[in-house]
């Protein structure tokens, strides 16, 4: 158990605690009229859930920061790549999309749209190939299944039979090249 934790207090207008774990620091969100002393209980009852986000954190591999000159690379090379490979899988899985948007995102690494717009992290471009290639063939099967059901997961591992191991890579690492870029 944490017997004595650094925390960082940060007063809004919210009416409840939350914690949140920022650049390795821990951080309190509560309420501008609530005490120190219930602050201070609510954090040691948290002791568990701090010491393993900590811990998760301590761990992940650190990289540099990326200037606004390599975010902006990063954005041009994904526009040329991207829409490619869309194109590619789109024949193999025979759905159609509609318009393609790479954006620098700070939490999703690609997303489709109900009218079949696609949107993909310009990030991606700092992962393996196989990994972008994960995400697009996951976003292109939201073209036929708009949720995450078995049949969903089916049909995206008839396209890329490792595709677990391919989300496992970015689950392990994509919050680390996420940071690079905020």
């Amino acid at each position: 158990m944490v017997k004595s934790l650094e925390y960082r207090i940060i007063r809004s207008s919210r009416r409840t605690l939350c914690l949140e774990i920022k650049n390795g620091e821990l951080l309190v969100r509560a309420p501008k009229r609530i005490s120190e002393s219930k602050i201070e209980e609510f954090v040691k009852s948290k002791s568990g859930w701090i010491e393993k986000h900590l811990a998760k954190a301590a761990a992940m591999p650190m990289y540099p920061k990326l200037t606004a000159q390599e975010i902006y690379e990063l954005a041009i090379k994904a526009k040329e790549d991207i829409p490619r490979r869309v194109e590619h899988f789109s024949k193999i899985l025979g759905v159609t999309y509609g318009k393609i948007t790479i954006r620098n995102q700070k939490t999703r690494w690609g997303s489709c749209s109900s009218k079949g717009n696609l949107n993909f992290n310009c990030l991606l471009m700092l992962t393996p190939s196989e990994v972008i290639d994960s995400v697009v063939v996951h976003e292109l099967c939201h073209r036929k299944y708009m949720n995450h059901s078995k049949e969903f997961y089916a049909l995206v591992k008839s396209v890329l039979p490792d595709y677990d191991s391919l989300s496992g890579w970015l689950s392990k690492n994509g919050r680390a090249i996420m940071l690079r870029a905020q």
